[in-house]
């Protein structure tokens, strides 16, 4: 069974040329409900949670009646075929064929009481519109193609080459990562649905969208209008490539198709190189297009390579005069990876020797490569003039807490502060234990000591780091007020140990403590 005959091609898009219309449509949604919070209420968490997997059984069920807002999920959600009549209750039908946000399906909606023979037909959508909260409560709608607006163990609604997805997991982790302070230049490459670029918009003065595929772009348009957000500059081609030599930015994020695959079948997610290459390319080539003080932000996936440390692998992608922050949330084996992303095509619906065939091709191009897992991760560049850049690359699976913008900011503004500090200016430091860390002792019930101390974040990364009794003395006095070194003076006297040892063998410690988010310079 072919490619081509499980799908039908993408529709055709509405029209970025009537702003006017995308305001009424906007305006009749809001009016409706048609918000996330509107959805929330009608469908329920079970049902709301589903939707976000692309199972739409219970939203079909809870959407049964005939109220405004039930006609919109049904339209637009799940491209149900609607009434003409119950539709023009809602939205302004003439302006919405006209501009293509609607197309006239034919034949009569059963099941539905009140619907009429002589309603007009039915309307269907052209695209897939989801209602999406902004952070400080703003009422956005991203748009995608239909069926195509989070992938899932289900797979996508299209195998077109050019489909055009919507906000998924790996979207919202890199708008949940991405610091957000008011700039004046962001760019957003490979922008597909508009996601990033959306946000990008509430603080920079200027938003350049990219991506090699035409079809994105034109809904980012739509994305961007439907949310009465300002227009971004929108520029087809791959990675810098529609960059001027003599731009850059204090900005640039990139949910970019990093899947490692054997060829380039689905735009959105294959980038065409070998391996990782895609995203090493992106990393390398960011920091000629960073101003100094500015981010670099992207979602990737890395090769583990069979004698060969990923860290390594990492740190040889950071940019020269650029810091860098690498996290590897999750790896796969190779079978796993492969399946992930058969399943995410919708092979495993197809015929099964083709499934095995693809199956096989990606294990071979894996072989080759001698690669034994892949990696998924965050990596955060920041353009810096300091002499000897910081390269952190760790290893962090466990839960953390979203939006985790000013966490990222905040880390490379402790390294700022320690590479300007050496130990003994870190003694005459003031410090302040951040809020909401918990002390944790381990050790044998009955024991008279705790065989170790565990200091824990409820906020950000959520890290825990293991420290000895006169870290965790420390950590629990410092409130600002006395200097690291008359606090450890005030410890070696209690304990009875050498003052001068205690000053030379602890500031390891305390610079750890910054380092993690423990500590945090007072004042």
């Amino acid at each position: 069974m072919s490619d081509s005959s499980l799908s039908s091609p993408p529709s055709t898009l509405p029209s970025t040329d009537r702003p006017d219309v995308a305001a009424r449509l906007r305006d009749a949604l809001i009016r409706a409900a048609f918000t996330a919070d509107g959805l929330l209420e009608l469908l329920g968490a079970p049902a709301y949670a589903a939707l976000a997997r692309s199972e739409t059984v219970p939203a079909l069920r809870a959407t049964r009646g005939d109220t405004p807002l039930e006609t919109l999920v049904r339209l637009f959600l799940l491209q149900q075929p609607v009434a003409s009549a119950r539709v023009a209750d809602v939205l302004p039908v003439d302006a919405c064929l006209e501009s293509g946000w609607l197309v006239r399906a034919g034949g009569h909606v059963e099941g539905h009481a009140g619907d009429s023979e002589d309603s007009g037909g039915d309307l269907a959508a052209t695209v897939d519109v989801r209602p999406y909260g902004g952070p400080d409560g703003e009422d956005w709608f991203i748009v995608s193609d239909l069926g195509c607006a989070v992938g899932g163990a289900g797979g996508i609604g299209s195998r077109e080459e050019g489909v055009v997805l919507g906000v998924g997991g790996a979207s919202t982790t890199l708008a949940g990562i991405t610091v957000r302070t008011p700039v004046g230049a962001a760019l957003d490459l490979g922008t597909g649905s508009g996601i990033q670029a959306l946000h990008a918009t509430r603080h920079a003065t200027r938003v350049t969208a990219t991506d090699v595929n035409p079809r994105a772009l034109h809904i980012t348009a739509l994305t961007l209008a439907l949310s009465a957000a300002p227009a971004a500059d929108l520029r087809e081609g791959s990675l810098f490539e529609p960059v001027r030599d003599d731009e850059t930015y204090d900005l640039i994020v990139s949910n970019p198709p990093f899947v490692i695959s054997p060829g380039a079948r689905l735009t959105y997610r294959d980038g065409g190189m070998g391996g990782d290459d895609l995203c090493r390319a992106l990393v390398r080539q960011a920091g000629e297009r960073l101003n100094e003080g500015g981010f670099a932000q992207f979602l990737a996936n890395w090769q583990h390579v069979e004698g060969e440390d990923w860290q390594d692998r990492l740190r040889s992608w950071v940019p020269r005069g650029c810091d860098a922050w690498i996290v590897q949330r999750e790896v796969q084996d190779v079978t796993q990876y492969a399946e992930l992303w058969l399943r995410d095509a919708g092979d495993h619906r197809g015929d099964a020797a083709e499934y095995q065939a693809r199956y096989d091709a990606w294990l071979d191009e894996f072989e080759a490569r001698k690669v034994r897992a892949v990696g998924f991760g965050w990596i955060t560049l920041r353009k810096t003039g300091a002499a000897e850049p910081s390269i952190t690359v760790e290893e962090w699976p466990h839960p953390v807490e979203q939006p985790l913008g000013d966490t990222v900011r905040a880390h490379f503004e402790r390294l700022d502060y320690l590479r300007g500090h050496d130990d003994a200016a870190l003694l005459t430091g003031h410090f302040r234990l951040v809020e909401e860390i918990v002390q944790e002792q381990v050790g044998l019930p009955g024991a008279e000591d705790p065989e170790h101390v565990v200091l824990r974040q409820n906020r950000g990364m959520r890290r825990a780091t293991k420290v000895d009794t006169v870290g965790a003395g420390f950590a629990g006095v410092c409130d600002g007020t006395l200097s690291a070194g008359r606090i450890l003076d005030a410890i070696a006297q209690l304990v009875g140990e050498d003052p001068v040892l205690l000053r030379d063998r602890t500031p390891a410690q305390i610079r750890l403590l910054v380092q993690q988010g423990f500590l945090e310079p007072a004042g």
